[in-house]
């Protein structure tokens, strides 16, 4: 995980930096949400690991499935990842360019993750209640892992607030073997 995040850092800041000077971030997290749909797809996924395709056929493939020309900033990205065997770092290289673009514009993105579904009610609650304590906007997506047994954990960037049933019962498990 590590290896592809540090590969796709470089792609990300580039991209966010381009984006900026030209006043088109929305445009970019839109391609590179399309991209990324793209090579996440099973088949689109079976047809880039094909390594009897050129890199040239790869990119007329890709750049083929668009229902409308991409510009030519959009190509090139194609082009310079198909080139360095890079076009499985999308989602990587997406999820970073966002991150960016959310901590520009003083957005947060937190993980909820729960053992059991949550209401809207409580999504926004506890969106509120982040956005209060962390003086930012939120955005939140809530992931149910039954794992948890019960209570919710949050992470936001680097930052973890685990109020899970099975945290609490790890650190129990820890104090009685001390």
């Amino acid at each position: 995980m590590a290896e592809i995040t540090t590969i796709a850092r470089p792609y990300a800041e580039a991209l966010f930096r381009r984006a900026q000077e030209t006043g088109q971030a929305a445009r970019w997290s839109e391609h590179l949400a399309w991209l990324t749909s793209l090579v996440e797809n099973e088949q689109v996924a079976g047809v880039i690991s094909n390594p009897r395709l050129t890199r040239e056929q790869l990119v007329h493939f890709i750049l083929g499935l668009s229902e409308t020309p991409l510009d030519s900033e959009t190509q090139n990205l194609v082009a310079t990842l198909a080139e360095n065997h890079r076009l499985g770092a999308l989602p990587a290289i997406t999820r970073q360019y966002e991150g960016l673009r959310h901590e520009h514009e003083g957005i947060l993105d937190a993980q909820i993750t729960s053992a059991y579904p949550l209401s809207e009610s409580q999504v926004q609650q506890l969106m509120k209640h982040l956005e209060r304590r962390l003086g930012k906007q939120v955005r939140v997506h809530v992931v149910v892992d039954s794992a948890l047994l019960g209570g919710i954990s949050i992470a936001i960037g680097d930052r973890v607030i685990d109020g899970s049933v099975r945290a609490r019962l790890e650190q129990m498990a820890v104090a009685l073997k001390h």
